[in-house]
C-alpha cells in the first residue's frame, strides 16, 4: 500500500505488524514515512529513532538519519535538524538530496557560508539540474507532497534554500 501511495490505509497495517513484532524495525520506519507522506510530522522523529535503536548499522541508517532530520526542519527546529542530517550525509545513498536539505538548515540558522557550501554540492552530486533553481526543485517528480506538508515544505526547506542561494528560475 505504501508503495502504491496510499499511505493512509497503509498505516494501521504497520501499526498492527508491530503490535505482532515490536522489534520489527522496517515497520516502524515505513510508518514513519507514511505519517510523514499523511501529515503527521510530529510522529516521524520517534518512529525513525525507534527503527534506528533496533538498526543502529545498516544500508538504510541514512535514510532513517535523513528522515529525523528532514521532520525537525519541517517543524523550523533547525538546529536540531543539522545533527542527523550531517550522520545522513555520511551514511545516505541520496548525497545531492541531504546536502539540499542542510543548505536549507544552515540557511535558514544564518550560516550562509555553509548553506552555500553544501548547496553546491548539492547541485553537483545531482543527476538532474533539479537543484539549479526553485522552480526546477518544485517540478521534481518526488515534489508532490499533501497541502499541509508541501506548506511545510515552503516556509521552511524551500525558504531555507533561497537563503543558501538557489534562484527562483
Amino acid at each position: 500500500m505504501r508503495a502504491q501511495g496510499r499511505c493512509q490505509e497503509a498505516i494501521p497495517e504497520y501499526e498492527t505488524t508491530i503490535s505482532l513484532d515490536a522489534n520489527f524495525a522496517s515497520a516502524y520506519a515505513n510508518l514513519g514515512w507514511c505519517k510523514f507522506l499523511t501529515g503527521s510530522i510530529e510522529d516521524v522523529i520517534s518512529l525513525e529513532e525507534k527503527a534506528l535503536r533496533l538498526i543502529p548499522r545498516g544500508p538504510f541508517v541514512g535514510t532513517l538519519y535523513l528522515r529525523i532530520g528532514t521532520a525537525y526542519l519541517l517543524q523550523s527546529r533547525y538546529e536540531d535538524a543539522i545533527r542527523p542530517l550531517e550522520k545522513a550525509r555520511n551514511a545516505t545513498v541520496w548525497p545531492a538530496e541531504v546536502r539540499s536539505y542542510l543548505a536549507s538548515a544552515y540557511g535558514l540558522k544564518g550560516e550562509s557560508e555553509h548553506a552555500a557550501a553544501e548547496l553546491a554540492d548539492a547541485r553537483r552530486l545531482s543527476p538532474d539540474d533539479r537543484y539549479s533553481s526553485i522552480a526546477r526543485l518544485k517540478a521534481a517528480p518526488y515534489f508532490v507532497l499533501t497541502p499541509k506538508v508541501r506548506a511545510l515544505y515552503e516556509s521552511t526547506y524551500i525558504a531555507g534554500l533561497r537563503k543558501a542561494g538557489m534562484p527562483e528560475e
